[in-house]
């Protein structure tokens, strides 16, 4: 690794804090969680999600946090230095984030098409008469077949254009490629400076949204239907807590909520203070995410309930999960309400802010991971950084345009199950090996105790040892038990198209065997003393690990057994500067 300038660190610790909310906070807390809790048992779905919550999401996002901060590293230099052999893990979180920021943009995309086509009266998915709608569109939600409702026809025909299938890729859909740069823009010029913009523009992306749930939330009890419609989303059905299902969904969501592998948390605590307070960002940004997970919920079914008291159709028929709630049943919903203008701007609106927010953190993940292992080279090559992040935006950019292709919602759809679901749990699992069991709890506690003085306690200590592992292979076993090949709608992709999405997973996973096949060819000595020095952390030479085994772990002049802390890094964390 280069020898790297001074990092700098957030101008005010509240901005971490922020821009960890922005990223844990996204638009599955609006489209995933309020239909996963109303399948698995309304109310009672809060048991297991909540504990989940407590021995999972919370010690997981505190172990990232503490690795971040420590090594001052981005996810492919922190996760070598604690585990060498396992530093594909690292190397395979860059390349997750940078697959989905390419097709996730696509989601912003369209909340800006919904928010410009707001401004119009009446709305454009308002009513049938227009001139993309079919013969087949009615303005009421139905159960037939036969038909579809103003909302689905503009999303499929006026939007998106959408063809019969992946085998016709069509034309590109140049209003939405249009959108997609502008989205790149707005992007571009909020993360261009690193933390220093970031940082400035996480105080409105993650609070703004807040604002517009409650004002929706106020306007939607008022609406006759509502109450019935929360009611649906909280009463529990106990008997659903037998199904061994509703408790790993409930794992499966807080894990993918809080963004545990995909290395944007660990990238951006790398810029922290190196005394921050860990325990007190992980509680916030954790407890945060998940009331307004709930938030949402109550916002979403309140509006499910004036819909099914409008039009005499069963919540159970609303209720839907994806881009399909927000994009199609979601509108309809706030169409039939007053001033229906208003609360469209506003809802994509608060759309744009979760996907800016997740978009910054995929980002900066390669960004942050690019300059820590080429930062000279490439300052020599482009002269400023911002010119870096521009390249990297130019480039993800022209890697999104199938996505606003006519065939783009399949393209969407296949990058989005090959990637958000069977990647990340691959992902997932090696990482918490490598930092629970490889690099070890005692070493982990070691390092919160040189950053804040205080040891992680003995809850912490037993979730990183014990619980965490075993839940994050029971989510992995039963992922692949459960694995459905993809589909969008009642569309099943043809087999070519599921090898294209496996080769997508593989684009990450892959990363993981080669990055320990590496480490294992270029250590000195034999196979055993090869995986003794794989598995040793934070002395990257050989030769200094290879002295140090052959010493018994004593130092080369004294003799005295060296103390665990002063091995865990060649590299003590630089002076910090403020921005």
């Amino acid at each position: 690794m280069e020898q790297q300038p001074i990092r700098p660190t957030w101008s005010r610790q509240i901005e971490f804090t922020l821009a960890g909310i922005g990223c844990a906070v996204g638009l599955g807390n609006v489209w995933r969680f309020p239909y996963l809790c109303y399948r698995s048992g309304g109310g009672a779905f809060l048991v297991p999600y909540l504990l989940m919550l407590v021995v999972l999401g919370v010690p997981l996002l505190y172990m990232e946090l503490i690795v971040g901060q420590y090594t001052r590293r981005g996810p492919v230099h922190a996760l070598a230095n604690v585990c060498p052999l396992l530093k594909g893990v690292g190397i395979a979180s860059v390349a997750i984030s940078f697959i989905m920021c390419t097709y996730y943009n696509l989601v912003i995309t369209w909340a800006l098409y919904y928010l410009f086509s707001s401004f119009q009266s009446p709305l454009p998915w308002q009513n049938c008469n227009n001139t993309w709608n079919t013969h087949n569109c009615t303005s009421h939600v139905t159960n037939s077949s036969y038909s579809s409702t103003a909302s689905q026809e503009f999303f499929k025909y006026k939007m998106l254009q959408q063809t019969g299938g992946v085998d016709e890729a069509g034309l590109i859909r140049w209003e939405l490629f249009l959108i997609l740069l502008l989205a790149w823009i707005i992007i571009y010029f909020c993360i261009f400076k690193g933390v220093k913009s970031t940082g400035k523009v996480v105080y409105f992306t993650a609070l703004f949204p807040y604002i517009i749930l409650i004002a929706l939330l106020i306007n939607n009890v008022q609406l006759p239907g509502a109450l019935a419609g929360i009611t649906f989303f909280i009463v529990p059905d106990w008997n659903m807590l037998l199904s061994v299902e509703v408790w790993v969904n409930a794992a499966a969501q807080i894990f993918n909520s809080i963004g545990i592998g995909f290395g944007s948390l660990l990238a951006m605590s790398s810029y922290n203070s190196f005394n921050n307070n860990v325990l007190k960002d992980t509680l916030t940004i954790a407890i945060i995410n998940s009331l307004t997970s709930l938030l949402a919920g109550f916002v979403i079914f309140s509006a499910f309930g004036y819909m099914s008291h409008l039009q005499g159709i069963p919540i159970s028929d609303l209720a839907v999960d994806g881009p399909g709630l927000v994009f199609v049943v979601y509108p309809q919903a706030f169409s039939n309400m007053p001033v229906s203008q208003l609360w469209a701007v506003m809802f994509f609106f608060m759309l744009l802010c979760l996907g800016l927010d997740s978009e910054f953190a995929m980002v900066e993940v390669m960004v942050t991971s690019l300059m820590d292992e080429f930062h000279h080279k490439l300052i020599r090559f482009f002269k400023r950084k911002e010119l870096f992040v521009l390249a990297v935006c130019g480039t993800a950019a022209i890697l999104g345009i199938p996505c606003v292709m006519q065939v783009g919602i399949y393209v969407f759809q296949l990058m989005d199950h090959y990637t958000a679901i069977v990647s990340i749990m691959f992902l997932a699992f090696f990482e918490v090996i490598a930092i629970c069991w490889c690099y070890g709890v005692t070493r982990l506690s070691d390092n919160l105790e040189e950053m804040t003085g205080k040891r992680a306690n003995l809850f912490f200590r037993v979730c990183w040892l014990i619980v965490a592992p075993v839940l994050v292979g029971v989510i992995l076993v039963f992922s692949i038990i459960q694995f459905k090949p993809a589909r969008y709608e009642h569309y099943v992709f043809p087999p070519w198209a599921q090898g294209v999405g496996w080769l997508i997973a593989m684009g990450s996973i892959i990363w993981i065997p080669l990055g320990a096949v590496h480490t294992l060819w270029v250590l000195p000595g034999s196979f055993i003393q090869k995986w003794k020095l794989s598995i040793t952390p934070g002395m990257l030479d050989g030769k200094s690990k290879m002295a140090y085994y052959e010493r018994g772990g004593r130092d080369a002049n004294t003799g005295l057994a060296v103390i665990s802390s002063d091995i865990h890094l060649t590299e003590k964390p630089p002076l910090q500067t403020h921005l």
